[in-house]
């Protein structure tokens, strides 16, 4: 491998704008049509403009939604799983033509958009497709289903990428852009990398298989995500804490960079994998960990479906390595952590405690078996639980 892999499209994408472009654009806003963005919309628009939705400029038009929808791909033929739209109320939608001020959820001036499009939303079909179901139940259903009936495609300006810097959950230290994150690569001499997503803090079944990936790999990009998520998942500053404890003891920081992804979280499972690892080529990793029922909730989805997805579309295109593994955990009887790949699956041998369980003992001020968790990832989620700000 001659260098970091390309960004998807074969190019970086950038709609940040400049200092007097933001100014000019700041001052042209009241004028036109006013769009309040979502938390959703606010990070994807983010990931426009960062380049980590590369090779996106704007959001989706009607072609763009429909091959998406249908193909995984989009119209150019690149392999695309998740719908990026700005989806507003019909009565409120602006011409064909038009300029509108789009603004964050907490007021601010985020960007700029041409709408170039003006179609319907067809929220049955993004469902179906993207989720798999109808039910209003799931949390991505749910969410698609309150949003506006009609959609504006068209390229962005932003004015800023993290709308609320000061907030709990900016880490701006961490924010890192993809252009940032390849030139951290670059200067660690790394060329292949290995990116793990989650949305949790960091357990001994996810340790292994990172360390696993590890070993093939120059570096390690843990890249937790603190968009959008929904109620009772962990808060993203607790999760933060509970990375920063683990590897702060237990990995090597000459082979590991600890960044934040400010994307929404849809519950998507076997296309949202995709999606993740489509983003983490763009923030310039060649390989990407896909575990059990990743990106997933409740019982939508079975336990490898979203290693399964990877069979359906073209891995050329897509770029980065899929890494796949089953599900971990410690053995009592090998005595250390094992996948059912590598070691004879037993009834009752691996160590496993249910979600509700782990809770109950967080917020009794219990540790988990070190088995399952480490000590110092405990201490931190049992901190956050007796100051009750453990879950969102």
């Amino acid at each position: 491998m001659k260098g970091l892999i390309e960004p998807h499209g074969g190019k970086l994408v950038n709609c940040l704008v400049n200092e007097a472009r933001a100014k000019e654009l700041a001052a042209k806003a009241p004028s036109m049509p006013r769009v309040d963005l979502t938390p959703k919309q606010s990070c994807d628009l983010e990931l426009i403009a960062n380049g980590g939705y590369s090779p996106l400029d704007g959001f989706m038009g009607e072609a763009d939604f429909k091959s998406v929808c249908k193909d995984m791909k989009l119209a150019s033929g690149h392999v695309w799983s998740i719908p990026i739209l700005l989806s507003v109320d019909k009565a409120n939608a602006p011409a064909k033509g038009t300029e509108v001020a789009l603004y964050a959820p907490n007021g601010v001036l985020q960007g700029v958009m041409k709408v170039n499009e003006v179609f319907a939303h067809d929220k049955a079909t993004e469902c179906t497709s993207v989720f798999r179901t109808d039910d209003k139940e799931h949390p991505g259903v749910a969410q698609v289903m309150a949003e506006g009936d009609t959609c504006l495609g068209g390229p962005v300006e932003a004015l800023m990428l993290c709308v609320d810097p000061d907030g709990d959950e900016a880490f701006l230290d961490r924010r890192l852009t993809p252009a940032e994150t390849r030139k951290a690569f670059e200067e660690k001499g790394w060329k292949t990398i290995v990116a793990f997503q989650t949305r949790n803090p960091i357990h001994r079944a996810h340790e292994y298989v990172i360390k696993c990936a590890q070993e093939i790999t120059d570096g390690l990009l843990i890249h937790p995500l603190v968009g959008e998520t929904k109620k009772g998942d962990i808060r993203a500053d607790v999760r933060m804490k509970a990375i920063d404890a683990l590897t702060e003891k237990y990995f090597n920081p000459a082979a590991t960079l600890v960044t934040v992804l400010p994307a929404a979280m849809r519950y998507a499972g076997p296309r949202e994998a995709i999606h993740h690892a489509l983003m983490r080529k763009n923030y310039g990793c060649s390989h990407f960990i896909v575990g059990r029922d990743h990106a997933g909730v409740g019982s939508y989805y079975g336990t490898y479906d979203a290693q399964h997805i990877f069979n359906e579309i073209d891995l050329d295109n897509l770029g980065i390595i899929p890494l796949m593994f089953e599900h971990s955990g410690w053995s009592k009887t090998y005595g250390g952590m094992v996948s059912f790949k590598s070691f004879p699956k037993m009834e009752g041998d691996i160590v496993f405690l249910s979600g509700t369980k782990v809770r109950e003992m967080l917020e009794a001020g219990e540790r988990p078996p070190m088995e399952f968790s480490r000590p110092e990832v405990a201490d931190v989620l049992i901190g956050a639980a007796k100051d009750n700000k453990l879950f969102v």
